[in-house]
C-alpha cells in the first residue's frame, strides 16, 4: 500500500481558526523542505510538456490525433503501474529511496528522449514517458506525506499549502519550454508540401522536426540528475529516513465497496482526471484547427489556461473558508458543463476562451474529491488512498475517446462532450455528497 496521504480536515462553512504562530519549517529542515518542494514544481513540468508533443507529433510524425493521444496513455500507465510498488518500497526502505528512485527513473526517461529523436521512432518516445512518469509516481507518492510530517503537525496544511503552490508553476513553465523551444514556428503550405515531397526533402524536415523535442528534455535530465545528487548527499532529519509505520490493520478492498460515497470518488476521481488531461491535451490542436493562430500562439493560449488554474486553487482555497468543497464543486461543475457545451458546439474563440477558462474551475477538484472519498474510512484510509490514486488512470484511457471522437467525426470539437459527460458525473456525485454531509450535520 501506499505510505499514508496526508488528511485534513474537512473544511466547514466556518473558519475554525487554529494556532497560526506555528513555525512552517525551522532552520533544520530548511534544506530538505526547499529539496523537496522543488519536486512539486518539477513533476508538473512533463506532465503539461505532454500537451505540446501531441501537438508536435503529430505534426511531425504525421499521425491522428487518436495516434497521438497515445502520448498521455503511454505517461500515465506509468502512473498507474507504479504508484503501488513505489509504495511497499517506501515502507520498506523510507522516503529517502522514493525520491532517488523516483528521480533515477525521471533522469533516464527525459534522456532517452534524445536517442528516441535521432531513431525517428515514436514507440521510442512513448517508452521513455512510460520511464518518466515511472519517476514522477514516486516522487509523488513520497512528497507529500514527508512534507506533512517535516515539522510542527499544527502547520502541517499550510506547509503542504505553500509546496504544493509550486506544482501550477512548473506546469506553467511546461507548457512556456514546449512552446518557446520545440514549437519551430515553421508552417508549410499544402504546395510547399508538395514541393518538398518531389525534391524528396520532406522527411527530412519531418524529422528536423522531431529532433526538436530532444534538447528540452535533455536539459530537463541534466537538471534531475543535479537534483538527486543533493537529495543524496543532504542529511535529512532522522526521523524522516524511514517511514516509521505502525503495526497496522489494512482493512478490505470489500468493505471498500460496501461505501457508495467511496465508489463514486474513484468513478469521479476517474472522470476529472480524464477530463482535465483531456482538455490540456487537445487544446493546441483546438486552437489551431478553429483560429488563424498556429502552434506557438496556442502555446501560449494554454499557458494562460494554466495560469488560470493556478489562480483558481488559491482562490478556491479561500472560498472553502465560507462554503462547504462539495458544493463548490457541485457548482463548479455546473460552470465548466457550461463551458465543455460552448467549447463543443462553438468551435472558433468562443469556443477557445471557454475551455481556457474552465481551467480555473478544474482547480478545486482533484484534492477536493480526495478528501471526501477516504472520509470516514478508518482502517482502510490508506487502501483507499492508493485506490484513488491509481485512478488518475482516466488520463490515460479519456484522451484516447477523445482521439477516437474527433477522427471518426471529423471534428475536434465534438471530442470536448466527453469532458462535459464526465462533468456532469463529477456534479452529481458533488451535490450528492453535499446533500448527504448536510443532513449529517443536521
Amino acid at each position: 500500500m501506499l505510505p499514508s496521504t496526508p488528511t485534513l480536515p474537512e473544511p466547514s462553512a466556518h473558519h475554525s481558526g487554529g494556532p497560526h504562530n506555528a513555525p512552517i519549517i525551522t532552520r533544520k529542515t530548511l534544506l530538505p523542505f526547499v529539496l523537496i518542494t522543488a519536486l512539486f514544481f518539477l513533476w508538473a513540468i512533463p506532465n503539461n510538456l505532454n500537451d505540446v508533443l501531441i501537438r508536435q507529433f503529430m505534426k511531425s510524425f504525421a499521425m491522428t490525433r487518436l495516434q497521438a493521444g497515445l502520448v498521455q496513455f503511454a505517461f500515465y500507465l506509468g502512473y498507474f503501474f507504479l504508484a503501488l510498488p513505489a509504495g511497499f518500497i517506501m515502507r520498506r526502505f523510507g522516503y529517502k529511496s522514493g525520491f532517488l528512485i523516483g528521480l533515477s527513473f525521471f533522469t533516464l526517461g527525459a534522456f532517452l528522449f534524445w536517442p528516441a529523436a535521432v531513431a525517428n521512432s515514436y514507440t521510442f518516445f512513448l517508452a521513455a514517458l512510460f520511464i518518466i512518469a515511472s519517476g514522477c509516481s514516486f516522487l509523488e507518492t513520497a512528497s507529500n506525506p514527508f512534507i506533512v510530517q517535516l515539522g510542527d503537525p499544527r502547520s502541517a496544511a499550510r506547509r503542504l499549502n505553500l509546496a504544493q503552490a509550486f506544482n501550477p508553476l512548473g506546469s506553467i513553465t511546461g507548457v512556456l519550454i514546449g512552446t518557446i523551444f520545440i514549437f519551430s514556428g515553421i508552417h508549410l503550405s499544402a504546395t510547399q508540401i508538395a514541393a518538398q515531397k518531389a525534391a524528396h526533402t520532406y522527411l527530412a524536415y519531418l524529422h528536423s522536426e522531431t529532433l526538436r523535442v530532444a534538447d528540452p528534455y535533455l536539459v530537463l535530465s541534466a537538471f534531475t540528475l543535479a537534483l538527486l545528487i543533493l537529495i543524496a548527499i543532504t542529511r535529512f532529519p532522522h526521523d524522516l529516513t524511514t517511514t516509521h509505520d505502525e503495526p497496522e490493520e489494512h482493512g478490505s478492498i470489500a468493505s471498500l465497496l460496501q461505501k457508495p460515497h467511496f465508489v463514486l470518488a474513484v468513478l469521479a476521481q476517474f472522470a476529472y482526471v480524464g477530463a482535465q488531461v483531456g482538455t490540456w491535451s487537445y487544446f493546441i490542436p483546438y486552437v489551431v484547427s478553429y483560429t488563424p493562430e498556429h502552434n506557438k500562439a496556442a502555446g501560449y493560449l494554454l499557458t494562460m489556461s494554466l495560469v488560470g488554474f493556478g489562480v483558481g486553487r488559491f482562490f478556491s482555497a479561500w472560498v472553502m473558508r465560507y462554503v462547504r468543497p462539495s458544493l463548490l464543486m457541485g457548482i463548479y461543475c455546473i460552470a465548466n458543463t457550461l463551458l465543455a457545451a460552448m467549447g463543443a458546439f462553438l468551435p472558433g474563440w468562443i469556443g477557445v476562451w471557454s475551455l481556457l477558462l474552465s481551467s480555473f474551475f478544474m482547480s478545486l477538484m482533484y484534492p477536493t474529491i480526495f478528501a471526501q472519498g477516504i472520509r470516514g474510512l478508518g482502517k482502510n484510509a490508506k487502501i483507499g488512498g492508493s485506490i484513488l490514486v491509481m485512478s488518475i488512470v482516466g488520463g490515460a484511457l479519456i484522451p484516447l475517446l477523445m482521439g477516437y471522437i474527433a477522427d471518426a467525426s471529423g471534428s475536434q470539437a465534438l471530442a470536448y462532450l466527453v469532458p462535459l459527460a464526465a462533468y456532469l458525473l463529477i456534479g452529481a456525485y458533488s451535490f450528492g455528497d453535499w446533500r448527504t454531509m448536510r443532513s449529517s450535520n443536521a
